[in-house]
Formats: structure tokens, C-alpha cells, sequence
């Protein structure tokens, strides 16, 4: 897959391709294994009121993306120093232990200390896409981390329905124990099947970059700026939906059947998602990443608004389908971008960052939902959600025009002075 490798380097990129599709499949589909009976787990530690599990919920939920907000530009330089490999399988062995303890413990408060470990090791993921990434020619990038992208959707997807019947099947503690498992596979998957592939870099022959020079590099690029913070705008305005998705389905289509509709409205993105994400990065290998982004956050933006005013549940379900559709390229596009713009050797630590604000990001959407619907309806979140994502847009837009602008400029510069040197 890198030019110039050889027939040899051209197969085990693949077989770590394939290999790490699989890993994420299971990380992903773990992760959201138990989301659907966290809140019902609470309630078997004792005689809760309804306000206490609520809260204790939605604070269990919650610490495990702030951690992760905080190690995840760690984890970041520590792939770029040392390698991706040892710490893809640090994080899978990690996940698989704090999972398996939840499935033994016995308080609120020791698996609220277990998902705050949790997060330490959440950046599974975004270390595997800048894993592959790395060892990806920069033209075929968008395709490649779009295919990446897939065994991550599927896995989500998959992941709440499988954990939910495992719930009702053999209990919470076993369900956890068996999600544990899955999660130790994917640690076996790294460490005996990854052949990391240490590659050199085009453009730069530096291999070792301070913490400072990383971040002079990032804010010396407004456009690697933009894409960094807006990730964790995208986050908000998706997120900002989840909570409050159930009581919405309930107001557009009645009591019956809530539970099975409201989970085909939530799931219905992530089938979107599946269906585009590699195409999307096919079609921003050809145009640019940054023209894809801005036009999926533009497209985003457009297809939301309607939600406001929808009147049928159907309307609401081909909305978030939609949404998944125009959402599903900007993951693996932001990182082939980050994978352009950044050199080989902070590659990790630069998507490190944008991981970071994207877990911010998780913790603040259903906040600011939960508080906007409550002050001005649901339909205003749908609002503020679509006018969030144009924003971003046009902010990717604007920064794009002046980098072009200061281009065109210092070439004039450039080729004035050539002109006179001549004379």
C-alpha cells in the first residue's frame, strides 16, 4: 500500500487492514455493549429512588468520555514515539479488565471508578486509525480509512442489541464478563496478528518532535486548527439528539411500540454511516479533503433542520438516516486530512487532540440538549443542532478562502522577487 514498498510490506499493510477492522468491530461493539442496562445495573445495587439512578447514571456515562478527553493527546505521543502496536494492545487488555471487574462489583461508586478507567483506555480507536493511516499512501487514504471506518460502524450498531439480549439472556455480570472476552480477543488480534510498519516520511526527516513544536506545527495551519475543534462541534450537535430521541418518537408517534422505534430511529444513522463512509473517502481522494468536509457539514446541517418540523415518526427516521449518510465521511476524511497535513512522526499526537474534543464533545451534545429542550422544546434542538453544523461549515470555508488568499499572495511575493533578482 506505501509506494515503493515491497510485495511483502504490500500484504501485511493489508493483513493489518483487515486485522484491524475486526479489532474495532469488537472494540466498538463492546464499548456499546452495555449501554443499553447501565441504569438498570444501578438500580441492583440497592433501594434507589428514580432522581438518584438518573443522576448516577448520567455521571457514570459521562466520566468515562472526560477521562478520555484528558489521556487521549497522551496516548497520542506516546503510539508516535513508541509505536502504535504496544499501545493498541495496552488499551485492549485495559478495556478488557475494567469491563470484567464491572461485571464483580458491588456500588455505584466502584463502577463509577471502573468507567473512569475505562476512559483512560478509550482511545482504542483513533490510535488504530492513525495505526493504519500511517502505513496509507496519502492519495488512497480517504478509502482506506473509510473501509477502517466500517468495522467500527458495524460494531456500534450491533453492539446495543447484542448487549441488550446478552442482559436479558444470562444477566448483567455475565453480560459484562462476556463483552470483557470479546474486548481480550481484540487485544490477542493486535498482538500476535500487527505487523507495525515503521515508515519514513516524505516531506520531513524529522522523527522526534517536542510537545511545543507539535503544537507550533497545529496552530502554525488555521485549517488542521479548524478541523481539530470543529470534530468536537460535530460531536455536540450529534449527541445533543440521543437523550432526548425517545421522548420526541413518543411526542410524533404515542406510547406504543416506543422502545422498538425509538431504537430504529437511533440506530437508522448508523446504518446511514455504513453505507457511505467508504465511499466518501474514495470520492475526497479525488476533490480534497477539505472540500468534502465542508460540503458534509453543510449537507449535515441542511438535512437536520427538518427534523424541527417533521409531524410523522417515518419523516423523523429517514431524517436520521440522512444524517448518517452525510456524518459517515467526516471521521475517516478528518483523519486522512490530519494524515495530509501533519507529518508522520506527530500523526498520533495531532489525532490525539482532535480525539480528545470529540469525547468533549460526547459529554457536552447531551447536556446542551437536555437543556434546550427543556427551555425551548425539542424542535429547537434540532434548530441549533442543524445551525451549529453550517457554521462549521462556513467556518471551514472562510478558513480555507484566507489560506488560499495568503498562498496566492506569498507567490506573488515569491515570483516579484525572483523578477527583480533577474534584473
Amino acid at each position: 500500500m506505501k509506494e515503493g514498498c515491497t510485495l511483502d510490506q504490500d500484504k501485511q499493510a493489508k493483513r493489518n487492514l483487515a486485522i484491524m477492522w475486526f479489532a474495532n468491530f469488537f472494540i466498538a461493539g463492546s464499548m456499546t455493549m452495555v449501554m443499553p442496562f447501565l441504569s438498570l445495573y444501578i438500580e441492583t445495587f440497592g433501594n434507589f429512588s428514580e432522581t438518584y439512578v438518573r443522576n448516577w447514571s448520567g455521571w457514570v456515562f459521562a466520566i468515562t468520555f472526560l477521562t478520555a478527553f484528558a489521556f487521549s493527546p497522551f496516548w497520542g505521543r506516546f503510539g508516535d514515539k513508541f509505536g502504535r502496536k504496544p499501545i493498541l494492545a495496552i488499551m485492549g487488555f485495559g478495556l478488557a479488565g475494567s469491563i470484567f471487574l464491572m461485571g464483580i462489583v458491588d456500588s455505584v461508586l466502584q463502577l463509577f471508578i471502573l468507567r473512569f478507567f475505562m476512559g483512560v483506555f478509550a482511545g482504542f480507536i483513533s490510535t488504530s486509525q492513525a495505526l493504519i493511516a500511517t502505513q496509507t499512501p496519502k492519495n488512497i487514504s480517504g478509502r482506506v480509512l473509510g473501509t477502517l471506518q466500517t468495522g467500527n460502524v458495524t460494531g456500534t450498531l450491533m453492539g446495543p442489541l447484542l448487549g441488550g439480549m446478552l442482559a436479558d439472556t444470562v444477566g448483567f455480570s455475565q453480560a459484562f464478563m462476556i463483552t470483557a472476552l470479546i474486548m481480550l480477543i481484540s487485544g490477542f488480534l493486535v498482538t500476535f496478528g500487527v505487523k507495525e510498519q515503521r515508515v519514513k516520511d516524505e516531506e520531513s526527516t524529522k522523527t522526534s518532535y517536542t510537545k511545543k513544536e507539535v503544537l507550533q506545527h497545529i496552530f502554525s495551519k488555521p485549517m488542521l486548527i479548524m478541523v481539530i475543534v470543529i470534530s468536537m462541534f460535530i460531536q455536540i450537535a450529534h449527541f445533543s439528539v440521543q437523550p432526548i430521541l425517545a421522548l420526541y418518537v413518543s411526542e410524533l408517534n404515542g406510547p406504543a411500540n416506543l422502545a422498538f422505534i425509538s431504537g430504529i430511529a437511533f440506530s437508522i444513522t448508523g446504518l446511514g454511516n455504513l453505507l457511505m463512509t467508504r465511499k466518501w473517502g474514495m470520492i475526497a481522494d479525488k476533490v480534497g479533503y477539505e472540500k468534502i468536509i465542508i460540503l458534509l457539514l453543510m449537507l449535515a446541517g441542511i438535512v437536520y433542520l427538518p427534523g424541527a418540523f417533521v409531524t410523522e415518526v417515518w419523516q423523523l427516521v429517514i431524517i436520521r438516516f440522512l444524517l448518517g449518510v452525510t456524518l459517515g465521511g467526516i471521521m475517516p476524511v478528518r483523519m486522512a486530512y490530519i494524515r495530509q497535513a501533519a507529518p508522520v512522526a506527530i500523526q498520533g499526537e495531532v489525532l490525539g487532540y482532535s480525539t480528545s474534543l470529540r469525547f468533549l464533545g460526547n459529554v457536552i451534545g447531551p447536556v446542551l440538549g437536555g437543556v434546550v429542550a427543556g427551555f425551548y422544546g425539542i424542535s429547537f434542538v434540532f434548530i441549533i443542532t442543524s445551525t451549529l453544523l453550517i457554521l462549521s461549515g462556513f467556518a471551514l470555508l472562510f478558513t480555507k478562502w484566507k489560506e488560499s488568499e495568503a498562498k496566492t499572495r506569498r507567490t506573488i511575493r515569491t515570483s516579484t522577487r525572483l523578477r527583480n533578482q533577474n534584473n
